[in-house]
């Protein structure tokens, strides 16, 4: 379980790097308020794919690959609606709801 931990810091530590570097010198990010919706999405990516990991092989007293699954999910869906807010108030409408829909389909392959 520790080297999950110090997986993920490793990985957060990347994915602030890649988002300092899409805003400074790349300018791909005009704003740089957008720079932690993008680390929140980025990082639920990550969290979906650990979900994924734990389902291969799960530890006892750890957190399930559903509920991994599920707060993944809702990182990409908080630093999604965030990051296109600024486009307009529908998308994050958008990317919310798409992120209930993950959540109920993989509720509904959970219990299958």
């Amino acid at each position: 379980m520790a080297e999950r931990g110090l997986l993920s810091i490793g990985v957060l530590l990347v994915i602030v790097v890649v988002s300092i570097l899409l805003y400074v010198p790349l300018q791909v990010i005009t704003d740089w308020t957008l720079i932690l919706p993008l680390i929140l999405a980025l990082y639920g990516l990550w969290t979906i794919a650990l979900a994924g990991m734990r389902a291969s092989a799960p530890q006892k007293y750890e957190r399930g690959p559903f509920s991994t699954l599920s707060m993944g999910l809702l990182l990409v869906a908080i630093g999604g609606a965030w990051f296109l807010y600024s486009y307009g108030w529908y998308y994050s409408l958008i990317v919310i709801l798409l992120a209930l829909a993950g959540v109920a389909i993989a509720s509904a392959m959970k219990r299958k």
